[in-house]
């Protein structure tokens, strides 16, 4: 899980990250680090991403469970 919090926070360009970070409340939590967490994922972990999945992450945590 570590390297998926380190990887999520390298996309979102922040030094450092919790898995119950409430994405809501992150300024950096924008339409073109979503688009990166995307990418990054289908990078990572060759799943495909759709907007409603990303609609549906409210934490840190939930964009771990789903690269998993």
């Amino acid at each position: 899980m570590e390297e998926k919090l380190e990887l999520i926070a390298e996309t979102l360009d922040v030094d450092e990250i919790s898995a119950d970070a409430v994405l809501a409340d992150m300024e950096e939590w924008n339409s073109m680090n979503k688009l990166s967490i995307i990418v990054m994922i289908d990078d990572e972990c060759g799943k495909k991403v759709t907007s409603e999945d990303i609609k549906g992450f409210k934490t840190v945590q939930d964009i771990i469970d789903f690269m998993e």
